[in-house]
């Protein structure tokens, strides 16, 4: 019995570097957001309570940011989810070229940025090849980066660079649903929706919670790409909450109440998404053979 203690805690040391890695560069600074956002300033640290995350609320830009940002997550993340599953189920079948197209679509993950950046400038601009299209067509010329449909040209732009990766996820999914089960369920003439529906969405579930875990994060990385495409100040569509925190910590008065209530926001919000979708898994997710 003691050496299994001993043992287990031998084992347990070869975790430290990774706790502490943790502790040093997640879990203290979140703390420190968490005390800056209820203190008036670094100087007098006197406590305000929510004050500041109120205020925060109020403000303009980030209201605008956080609503552009929460409707670009809403609508890029289940398309994200819902058409690299679609790909997956294709790929599963005997289709022609299908390593070839596999592989076509992991492309865009080995491209860098600052290239896709500048095709999509090349097709989407004033003066770009679409526009080019429109005008031969004998309609008018739409300046997609500076209007309103700006942030469907990011969601564009994010599903052609997230949608390889996601299928590959689910094209594992799939392999590892035991075919006998299927096969049964083939013989007692079940159509292939209730397949679907009943055995394989079931097996797939702690997939399909990760993959809309793992797209919510790069939706809320997507500052890069829209930087690059419109700068700091971009068309009020495209404002996400990356510049309200870009352009706070680029300001002259740096405002920290700001940017840790900004962040603790975000925070809370996401983790709320994040527990809805694990509720959600863990009630349609069940066991098949249970």
């Amino acid at each position: 019995m003691k050496n299994k203690i001993i043992e287990k805690f031998r084992n347990s040391l070869f975790l430290t570097p990774s706790l502490v890695g943790v502790l040093i560069f997640f879990v203290i600074p979140f703390f420190v957001v968490i005390y800056y956002a209820l203190i008036d300033n670094p100087t007098n640290h006197e406590f305000v309570g929510l004050d500041n995350i109120r205020n925060v609320l109020n403000n303009g830009a980030f209201r605008l940011a956080f609503g552009n940002t929460m409707k670009f997550s809403f609508i890029a993340v289940p398309l994200s989810v819902i058409f690299a599953m679609l790909m997956a189920m294709l790929l599963e079948r005997a289709i022609p070229c299908r390593s070839f197209v596999r592989t076509a679509f992991l492309c865009p993950l080995m491209v860098p940025t600052a290239s896709v950046v500048l095709i999509w400038q090349v097709v989407f601009s004033y003066n770009g090849s679409l526009n080019e299209l429109i005008m031969k067509l004998g309609l008018d010329k739409t300046d997609w980066l500076k209007s309103k449909y700006g942030i469907y040209v990011v969601i564009l732009l994010f599903l052609w660079k997230n949608l390889g990766y996601n299928m590959i996820l689910f094209l594992s999914a799939f392999s590892n649903i035991p075919k006998d089960i299927v096969e049964v369920a083939t013989l007692e003439g079940a159509s292939e929706f209730y397949k679907f529906i009943h055995i394989k969405l079931r097996y797939i579930s702690p997939t399909i919670l990760f993959v809309t875990i793992l797209s919510l994060i790069n939706s809320f990385k997507v500052f890069r790409e829209v930087y690059l495409l419109a700068g700091n100040y971009p068309y009020s569509s495209l404002y996400m909450i990356q510049h309200f925190m870009n352009n706070t910590f680029s300001s002259a008065t740096l405002d920290y109440q700001k940017l840790c209530s900004a962040a603790i926001i975000t925070a809370l919000v996401t983790s709320f998404i994040m527990a809805v979708l694990f509720i959600i898994e863990s009630i349609f997710g069940k066991d098949v053979e249970g």
